[in-house]
């Protein structure tokens, strides 16, 4: 009966079939072969592209023996040290990294869902492959030295966030933050290892942004640390927008379908406004805040996401650079044109061209850069009687461009009128 059944669909699917057809049915399998060795071969090179990106982004292996190393021989400490290398409480699972010197994973840490990050610049100097083991020197805990005081201790932190921040009143508040990050046991002292370690954290370009934000609603929580590496709260959704196409494969991936699908997945409208709300308040927590202000300098989608609660987090504090930061950076640069004055990714001065020189001060504000990101979240699917106001003030606030120190009233009005524009449309709502 089986068989029976075979060939009767044998003669449905090929008998009604034209004789000139059947005729080109080998040049049409010809085609279908040639298509299909085409996809094998695309397949295979998208594969080994991974492969190799991968192997090359991903050494959270690497980064664990270093760190463990120092902590056995008693260089390091931290309060997550024993969870990972006795224990084995914290656990590395997804890697997430963009740079093979700064390690990114998500983690478990006594089952709870983090985030932890390393640098491994030690382990990759020279000819290093990808599984080289730790090297002997501990350049990166090189300070402070065997018998340094504690008021020796206090006067480096000083020192090096003046330098990172600027002459701020509150310095002396951060110094002991950090001090008291650093007594790891709670005795009142701080070790040798204790200080080596947060001394090292200091070094890494998102620390020091994150410590002086701590107390803000929509910057990532510090949870912990074993000298250079530390772990921060897990966001929901580390990214504004769901869809993140990896560069190698943007131009396989056009960018109306990524565009199409980020609008589809995206969260209801009411949900977007209060992400959009949060952002807005980070905005304000940055310009002008007890360390001074800081630069967004990266105003990117993969920089910006959202809990389970649609709050908005700052995902990741690398693209935020103090305000001292930036103008180090740039004072006594020789440039040819503005893109020369250029801090990070979109942070940029004006050029001189006269002197040949850049000149600090930032032209655009963080709330222009952040308008420009919400254009694309939350325009579409808006309601109809709010669209065109809104499109309007995202307009204006995109635009908004001069010196910080001369637009503040109008940086603030702008900032203002579009979080009461959205806040009325979803107070009173389940969604406020």
């Amino acid at each position: 009966m089986p068989r029976t059944l075979r060939r009767l669909a044998h003669l449905a699917l090929f008998c009604p079939l034209s004789k000139g057809l059947q005729s080109r049915l080998p040049a049409v399998k010809v085609k279908y072969l040639v298509v299909a060795w085409l996809g094998v071969l695309v397949a295979s090179w998208v594969i080994y592209v991974q492969y190799s990106s991968y192997s090359e982004l991903c050494r959270g292996h690497v980064c664990t023996v270093i760190i463990c190393e120092h902590y056995r021989r008693g260089i390091i400490s931290g309060s997550v040290c024993k969870s990972l290398c006795e224990e084995k409480t914290l656990t590395l699972q997804r890697c997430l990294s963009t740079s093979p010197t700064h390690q990114v994973y998500s983690a478990v840490w006594k089952e709870k869902a983090v985030i932890v990050k390393c640098g491994i610049e030690d382990a990759l100097r020279g000819d290093d492959g990808p599984n080289s083991l730790p090297k002997r020197d501990v350049s990166l805990y090189d300070k402070p030295t065997r018998g340094t005081s504690m008021d020796e201790f206090r006067e480096m932190l000083h020192s090096f966030l003046k330098d990172s921040l600027g002459e701020q009143a509150s310095l002396g508040l951060l110094v002991s933050r950090v001090v008291s990050l650093a007594d790891v046991n709670s005795d009142g002292k701080v070790s040798l290892a204790e200080a080596k370690s947060v001394w090292a954290l200091l070094q890494i370009d998102e620390f020091v942004p994150m410590l002086a934000l701590q107390d803000k609603e929509h910057a990532p929580r510090l949870l912990g640390f074993c000298g250079h590496l530390y772990a921060t709260e897990r966001v929901a959704n580390g990214a504004l927008f769901r869809l993140d196409v990896p560069p190698w494969l943007q131009p396989l991936v056009p960018e109306a379908l990524s565009g199409a699908l980020n609008r589809w997945l995206a969260p209801a409208w009411p949900r977007r406004a209060r992400i959009t709300i949060g952002l807005l308040e980070f905005v304000e927590e940055v310009f002008h805040g007890a360390y001074g202000s800081f630069y967004m300098c990266d105003a990117s989608p993969s920089r910006v996401g959202y809990n389970a609660n649609y709050d908005c987090k700052i995902a990741d504090l690398g693209s935020v650079a103090s305000e001292a930061a930036v103008r180090a950076f740039l004072r006594g640069r020789t440039c040819q044109t503005n893109a020369d004055c250029t801090f990070g990714r979109d942070c940029t001065a004006t050029c001189d061209r006269l002197a040949r020189q850049c000149n600090t001060e930032v032209v655009q504000p963080n709330l222009a850069k952040v308008c420009a990101l919400l254009r694309d979240f939350l325009l579409f699917g808006a309601p109809a009687d709010l669209l065109e106001d809104l499109d309007r003030q995202l307009r204006t606030c995109v635009t908004l461009s001069g010196l910080a120190s001369q637009m503040e009233v109008h940086h603030s009005l702008v900032l203002n009128n579009l979080k009461t524009l959205l806040w009325k449309k979803i107070s009173d709502t389940k969604y406020s």
